[in-house]
């Protein structure tokens, strides 16, 4: 039976994936590197089971995809610490955002629930829009 993964150890397992060189990111080399970090060597299927850890390699891939265009060398170390601030500071304000989102989240969701809303309800995908095929009412239809 696999071991479920905790909190604290999805955000371990997402971090190694970030800071996992392009170059070596593949499904074994991360079951590998994580076997320290949740004390069990996990299996690519678990891992890429849970939504953050496979966005976190998804994104990574696409990245290394375009690793050569994204990543110039800086011309010194002031103008490379000058964006690493300012990555920096982008990354706290996306976090922050992504908070807010998630505690929008959660009254909307407390509020269908005491409105009787089931979550099939909530989840239904958008009506698809019909564009060419709609007929125009004439004025004496």
């Amino acid at each position: 039976m696999a071991k479920h993964l905790s909190v604290s150890d999805l955000k371990a397992i997402v971090n190694f994936i970030y800071g996992l060189e392009v170059a070596l990111l593949n499904w074994e080399k991360i079951c590998d590197g994580v076997a320290p970090l949740v004390g069990k060597r996990p299996t690519r299927q678990s891992l890429s089971s849970h939504a953050a850890i496979l966005s976190a390699y998804t994104s990574r891939k696409k990245e290394a995809r375009n690793a050569q265009s994204i990543y110039s060398k800086p011309a010194s170390l002031s103008i490379a610490s000058q964006r690493i601030r300012r990555l920096e500071a982008e990354i706290a304000d996306l976090k922050r955002q992504n908070q807010m989102l998630l505690e929008q989240f959660v009254v909307i969701q407390y509020n269908a629930y005491r409105h009787g809303l089931k979550e099939s309800q909530l989840t239904l995908p958008l009506p698809e829009i019909d564009r060419e095929r709609t007929k125009v009412q004439q004025a004496g239809d």
